[in-house]
């Protein structure tokens, strides 16, 4: 097996450019999982503003001052968005479980709008809340 010509060609990471182009399926696809992690990192944040709360008062008010700062409220919207985009990411999956949507126009069209919907239900979340 080591004797065979194999050509000249690219393993797979260096596939994206002049071979393969990324599809709004496969970035929707990616920042899915993406979301996902970054709302592990969110959860850890919210578990340590209630662990403050329940330790001291000093230490909720350094956790709490950190996340009402204007950092912590972009950190804190930016995880609403990703808890908004990864959600449509999970209804979209189920909707082509069931077999639907699953042309490449409708799938296309299902990509941008998770970048969307999660943009305007992030924006409505941040105005009610």
């Amino acid at each position: 097996m080591g004797d065979i010509p194999r050509g000249n060609r690219p393993l797979s990471p260096f596939m994206i450019g002049p071979y393969y182009r990324l599809q709004i399926t496969s970035i929707s696809s990616i920042m899915v999982r993406i979301t996902g992690i970054a709302l592990m990192g969110a959860v850890c944040l919210v578990v340590a503003w209630l662990l403050a709360a329940a330790s001291s008062e000093t230490a909720f008010g350094v956790v709490d001052g950190l996340l009402r700062s204007f950092v912590g409220d972009i950190v804190m919207f930016l995880a609403t968005w990703a808890l908004w985009y990864h959600a449509l990411g999970r209804l979209r999956h189920v909707v082509w479980d069931f077999g639907y949507c699953l042309n490449i126009e409708t799938a296309q069209k299902l990509g941008w709008g998770m970048f969307a919907g999660a943009t305007v239900l992030a924006v409505l979340t941040a105005i009610v809340f």
